[in-house]
């Protein structure tokens, strides 16, 4: 049974280019929760998708800076990820895509 703590670690998969090169190392890049640990991420995983999981790299994204005017700017926020390596012969399957036509 999945518990729900697994859904506020794993935010959304990160779809970059760079996460779509990795997968061929088979890796899996995931937007994660800023307070969120590599064995809390690494549970997560394994609850939510039925993986095994290798290794769990974390890195945080700081948030850019944006000017508008001489006066006024904004930032966006940072961003916590988490690349995941799956053990040999395990794949994730990301792909959720409903079918239009």
């Amino acid at each position: 049974m999945t518990d729900l703590r697994h859904y506020d670690v794993i935010r959304t998969p990160a779809i970059t280019e760079k996460s779509t090169l990795v997968s061929e190392n088979n890796q899996v890049v995931f937007n994660v929760a800023k307070d969120a640990s590599k064995p809390e991420i690494k549970a997560a995983v394994e609850a939510l998708f039925g993986v095994k999981v290798k290794a769990v790299n974390t890195l945080v994204r700081k948030g850019k800076t944006k000017r508008f005017t001489t006066a006024r700017s904004a930032s966006s926020k940072d961003v916590k990820k988490a690349i995941v390596t799956l053990v040999e012969g395990q794949t994730l399957d990301c792909d959720h895509r409903s079918s239009r036509g």
